[in-house]
């Protein structure tokens, strides 16, 4: 019997993520993703107890610039997703897959003991665990 290969969400992340505060303006995380070439960012937690928050392109689409609402004067807290969805480094990014299909995600950070890793989305599933895997 042959063994499938395992590609873990470790494997595949990208780790060079975007972490900000939830009281910073719309305006400002445009900014920081403009440079970063991102479209992505996690929320930072406010305490220890506190959850991570995800902000998407999509959000600022759908919440901000559909609303005609000014950029300067929301608040990523407002528009982000909390507690976001996360990945176990471990998981095969086969389950990874199925968790984003199911739940409708995009981009979804990799958490371990309490703090973001890296970032998994379509593009790593695809180009890096998918390609990996028929190798």
């Amino acid at each position: 019997m042959k063994h499938k290969k395992f590609i873990s969400a470790r494997e595949v992340m990208h780790t060079d993520h975007l972490e900000l505060d939830g009281l910073c303006t719309v305006k400002e995380a445009l900014d920081v993703m403009k440079a970063a070439n991102a479209s992505v960012i996690i929320v930072k937690k406010r305490h220890e107890q506190d959850a991570y928050g995800i902000l998407l392109l999509s959000d600022i689409a759908k919440k901000v610039l559909a609303k005609d609402r000014a950029p300067n004067r929301v608040n990523v807290y407002e528009i982000m997703s909390k507690p976001v969805i996360s990945l176990d480094p471990d998981m095969d990014v086969r389950h990874c897959a199925r968790m984003f299909d199911r739940f409708g995600l995009s981009s979804v950070p990799v958490i371990e003991h309490g703090k973001v890793l890296g970032i998994v989305s379509y593009t790593e599933l695809v180009f890096k665990g998918l390609c990996e895997l028929i190798d």
